[in-house]
């Protein structure tokens, strides 16, 4: 077999012993390789504090390992117990109204608590030390799922607290601190770190460095939470990589800083939820309700390839309806099969699935898995069987090669975007998904970078959302050669969150001349007009005012300002001036693609290609049949030209 390895997640504590047996020869039966065990498991391993149950643990890895299982061991404290709540309280997440999140979920603790983290790295110890070096383990994760249920941002007096310090560290004094936040604005100045209150609760919005600082401090608190975890593991259990399972579409903290310290990334995907959650409208969330958004699950894969250096995991794969969106729409048949493949196409090394067996209890009841609660097999076991099948067809591939085009994605940028909307529907992460899509649904790979990441090769890099350009990322675009696209808002910010001198786009001046004097955000309901040649093109919720000497590509029509530079360009950079919707923004991105010479295939509609190493994959997201656009004399290696509704094909050149 050379597709992609596969596990599942399991949870022994929540089924009779007398079962574990089975279900691991069955997983393996199955082909799957991989099992993922223990994260919500601190009080079955610590019923009390300091007494240790590590028999049922112990036989567990003895179970699943000796079928020929490598075992992902997590360390639990996603869900503090009970009795370390009552002990002690302050551990506990305190919500922006001030309410205390109580026990009784789970991610019930706040970052910031010094408590907590004693406690988190005295259980991540206690487990490293007795598996570490066990032959069944072979990787670990932490934690789980940083940033769900809301709760990167703590508003604890021991977020309180350690917020003061951190800015003591970053600004040296109360005085650089009052310049860098404006207190001068609304009588709003401070005397001293202590007097600093976190930004919740306030009668009109705080200063937006103040709410972009505290942002900054929580995704610092997470990263170093982390950091603590990994290197206990690292010193007690060489060898093993160690990931963190990472949402999607989640900005909360920065996970490039955080990934610093990991082996590789890895992501929880769940489609359905993500598309109903989404940026499509709703005709398209009803076109694409049991397959997802055609260009989301990618977006994420490329960025979290990205996040991993390169390497990246899937560690739960949605299998059928879940429990935790709006609507809970089930996958059309043959979609676990389809989301498999794309996350072995993106580059994804191993695919786990969310669950083995259906829980008949507690919150998940209605999240389906592999299994149903009876054992019976649910529809995902029969995809994931043929997924086994198809892969001993496939070639040993190796890691995604770079990609042509860049999309940038800046954590401080989204922050600054959260804090500064100016506007109601203003949505980075929607922004850059657009854009990313614009270039998908004509063929052209995206590799997704930060600010930090090397630009050789790359023709074309796109920046829908960079409000805080760092001049060192100015200067690396200008030797790298690659022909750059900025979105509105682009350079419109410090990293004190003010209007850089000379205005907006700030140092992105050194790539094109130009300055933004007027900004607006629109109603959804109106439509601004770009002319573009003979095309009329439509803009929309966002445009801006630009003074430039650069060639102006497209100007706006309409009734106020008729004619003013819309899109303005030169050898280098161009700077579009105005939200677009997908059928306005493709003819700007396909325009780019062609001045930076990247080639690009007539629109794909429902059906998105991706290649890696020497072999194409095609997959129809659609309600009705496609073809894929594979040349003449092709091999198949899967599938054929013609693809059904979450058809799948995969081929390579006849001499391939």
């Amino acid at each position: 077999m050379s597709g992609p390895d596969l596990g599942v997640c399991y949870y022994p504590e929540q089924w009779d012993e007398a079962v574990w047996a089975d279900d691991a020869a069955r997983m393996r039966a199955l082909g799957l390789t991989w099992v993922r065990i223990a994260e919500f498991a601190w009080a079955r391993i610590e019923p009390a504090p300091g007494r240790f149950d590590w028999g049922w643990l112990d036989r567990a890895v003895a179970t699943l390992g000796g079928a020929g299982l490598k075992v992902i061991l997590c360390t639990p404290t996603a869900a503090p117990p009970k009795w370390l709540v009552d002990l002690h309280p302050e551990i506990l997440p305190v919500g922006p109204d001030g309410t205390v999140r109580k026990f009784g979920a789970r991610r019930h603790y706040c970052f910031s608590s010094p408590r907590y983290r004693e406690e988190a790295a005295r259980i991540t110890r206690a487990i490293a030390e007795r598996y570490g070096r066990h032959p069944h383990v072979h990787a670990w994760q932490t934690d789980n799922e940083y940033g769900d249920h809301d709760t990167i941002h703590s508003y604890s007096p021991a977020a309180e607290a350690g917020f003061r310090s951190w800015l003591r560290a970053r600004y040296g004094t109360i005085d650089a601190l009052n310049r860098a936040w404006g207190t001068s604005f609304w009588s709003m100045s401070y005397g001293d770190f202590d007097q600093i209150d976190l930004p919740n609760n306030l009668v009109e919005e705080p200063s937006p460095t103040h709410r972009v600082d505290f942002l900054r401090y929580s995704s610092d608190q997470v990263r170093d939470f982390n950091r603590a975890q990994v290197r206990i593991i690292r010193a007690l259990s060489p060898g093993r990589p160690v990931t963190h399972n990472f949402m999607n579409q989640n900005t909360d903290f920065d996970h490039f800083d955080l990934a610093e310290d990991l082996d590789v990334a890895s992501w929880d995907v769940y489609p359905l939820g993500g598309l109903v959650h989404g940026r499509l409208p709703r005709a398209d969330k009803m076109r694409y309700l049991r397959a997802g958004d055609p260009d989301q699950t990618s977006f994420n894969h490329d960025l979290y390839r990205a996040v991993g250096r390169g390497r990246v995991w899937v560690m739960e794969q949605q299998p059928g309806p879940v429990n935790w969106a709006v609507t809970n729409p089930a996958p059309l048949d043959g979609m676990v099969r389809f989301w498999t493949w794309l996350a072995f196409a993106h580059g994804c090394e191993m695919i786990s699935y969310f669950r083995w067996r259906q829980a008949p209890f507690a919150q998940e009841q209605f999240h389906a898995a592999l299994l149903h609660p009876d054992s019976s097999p649910d529809q995902a076991f029969d995809e994931v069987a043929e997924v086994v099948a198809e892969a001993s067809a496939m070639p040993v591939l190796p890691p995604r090669e770079r990609a042509r085009v860049a999309l940038v994605l800046d954590y401080p940028s989204r922050w600054v975007a959260q804090a500064l909307p100016q506007g109601q529907g203003y949505n980075a992460a929607h922004v850059a998904l657009d854009w990313y899509a614009a270039a998908r649904r004509h063929g052209v790979e995206v590799d997704i970078i930060g600010q930090h990441s090397d630009l050789s090769g790359y023709g074309l890099i796109l920046a829908p959302d960079l409000m805080v350009a760092d001049a060192a990322f100015v200067a690396r675009v200008r030797a790298a050669g690659a022909k750059i696209l900025f979105g509105p808002r682009s350079g419109s910010k410090t990293v004190d969150v003010q209007t850089p001198e000379g205005l907006a786009p700030g140092p992105l001046r050194g790539l094109i001349d130009l300055r933004v004097t007027r900004v607006e955000s629109l109603p959804d309901d109106h439509a601004e007009t770009v002319l573009a040649g003979n095309l009329a093109l439509p803009a929309h919720r966002w445009r801006e005012t630009v003074e430039t000497a650069a060639d102006v590509l497209a100007t706006f029509a309409g009734g106020y300002r008729a004619g003013a530079p819309a899109l303005i360009g030169n050898d280098r950079a161009r700077y579009l001036a105005a939200l677009m919707p997908p059928e306005g923004l493709a003819r700007v991105v396909t325009d780019a693609l062609d001045w930076a010479g990247v080639p690009w295939l007539a629109d794909l509609g429902d059906v998105r290609i991706t290649r890696r190493g020497g072999v194409t994959f095609g997959f129809n997201y659609g309600p009705e049949p496609a073809s894929v656009p594979a040349p003449e004399g092709v091999r198949f290696l899967i599938g054929g030209r013609a693809l059904p509704p979450a058809g799948v094909a995969a081929w390579v050149s006849a001499a391939g």
